[in-house]
């Protein structure tokens, strides 16, 4: 027998991923940090281009970033790549009011947990206008380097910001980050690309969406909120 996904009513912790959550996957913001990270790689390890992809992505997927396989297989230093990858453009984000006033009317605190930097999150909600509707940041510097999915980097939040995750939802843009996050008991919503743009990501990062810790998908966060805010 199927459960049924788990609501809202009881939730008073809102906690948002960053990059390609609360912004469109199309506007592939993520790709300019994608391509630094490239080349950061390929500078380090001094290989080719093509060898830096590799490496790059097999890091992502088995250690959850590329810097944190690139600090434990070769010694880099969280501060030296932080600095590299996210020295990007951000203005193709554009202000979104709408989202911003769905997110002021939810009840209760709105956090962000996110596998970026601190700076980079302020960029990305200064460019959105919807800096002001957060009471907290956790970054992966806060996560003491160890990323999204690892369930201590969970556990670190939790403690830090004093959340019951049973009241409490996650929106994110990956199934696999959703999955300790269900366990310990949130409401989650997996955000997807609308489908009207061409979005730069692998296969496996646009997976998941029927998978049972997933308890909710949108292609529209704005509208999602404001659905929840009117409910």
């Amino acid at each position: 027998m199927t459960e049924c996904p788990r609501s809202f009513g009881h939730i008073d912790t809102w906690v948002f991923d960053l990059d390609n959550t609360l912004y469109p996957h199309h506007v592939n913001l993520w790709q300019q940090v994608d391509a630094r990270i490239g080349e950061f790689v390929s500078n380090w390890l001094k290989v080719d281009a093509q060898e830096a992809r590799r490496i790059q992505k097999d890091y992502y997927r088995r250690y959850g970033t590329t810097m944190r396989g690139m600090m434990t297989e070769h010694g880099v230093h969280a501060d030296d790549f932080l600095a590299y990858v996210h020295k990007i453009d951000h203005s193709p984000l554009e202000p979104n009011p709408a989202m911003g006033a769905a997110i002021e009317q939810l009840p209760g605190r709105k956090l962000i947990l996110t596998n970026g930097s601190v700076d980079h999150v302020g960029a990305v909600l200064s460019r959105l206008g919807i800096a002001g509707h957060f009471h907290g940041v956790f970054d992966i510097i806060a996560a003491e380097l160890t990323p999204k999915p690892a369930r201590e980097t969970y556990d670190k939040f939790v403690r830090l910001h004093d959340v019951d995750p049973t009241r409490s939802a996650m929106f994110e843009d990956l199934a696999r980050n959703l999955v300790v996050p269900h366990e310990l008991g949130m409401t989650t919503v997996l955000v997807v690309p609308d489908g009207t743009k061409e979005v730069v990501r692998e296969d496996w990062e646009l997976a998941g969406r029927g998978d049972p810790h997933v308890d909710h998908v949108t292609d529209d966060l704005t509208g999602f909120l404001q659905r929840l805010v009117a409910a």
